[in-house]
């Protein structure tokens, strides 16, 4: 029987992990709305949400709940980062400064707004080709379907879920999450 055991864990032991990838978000550095750079790899330790936003959009009142989520649980343990992306029938048609004035006086955006990308298309973001391909995130392939589409991130800088766009960011599958 020990024989048996011995065999069963050797060979245990022996088997392939599954593949993972090595890359996380904090290999990125992304341009925020100010157009200063912004290196991810300052979030280490944090849980993320990044989520691509748009001024004009039927969901554009998720903004508030962003917001009451990031006052909730940020800065120090959680940040989230918008990115505005015209992606999805011209819904975010500002430039930069058209946008951070929408959001500062609309809605009190305090977490960290990025500079206006595309997170589809040809033109897709090296951060959005991360978090919608498998092979780059490990999790999975997911494009972006709409407007205020959300993924996690956890304190190592690794995806572990997608949120669609009308689940809204207070939703408690993200606040169970916030709190584990």
């Amino acid at each position: 029987m020990k024989l048996i055991t011995l065999l069963f864990m050797t060979l245990s032991a022996a088997q392939p992990t599954p593949p993972s990838s090595n890359k996380t978000v904090h290999q990125f550095t992304v341009t925020d709305i100010d157009g200063q750079a912004f290196d991810l790899s300052n979030l280490k330790g944090k849980k993320v949400m990044i989520v691509n936003v748009a001024s004009k959009c039927g969901l554009t009142p998720q903004y508030e709940k962003l917001q009451a989520l990031y006052e909730t649980y940020g800065p120090n343990k959680f940040v989230i980062l918008g990115f505005p992306a015209n992606n999805f029938l011209w819904q975010e048609p500002g430039t930069n400064q058209d946008i951070k004035s929408f959001c500062s006086t609309k809605y009190d955006v305090t977490f960290p707004m990025m500079s206006k990308i595309s997170v589809k298309g040809k033109d897709k973001h090296p951060l959005y080709k991360f978090l919608t391909t498998k092979s780059e995130n490990g999790l999975s392939d997911e494009g972006v379907s709409w407007n205020f589409q959300k993924f996690l991130i956890d304190e190592n800088g690794e995806l572990v879920k997608v949120i669609s766009p009308r689940t809204q960011p207070d939703d408690k599958v993200v606040t169970d999450w916030l709190n584990q």
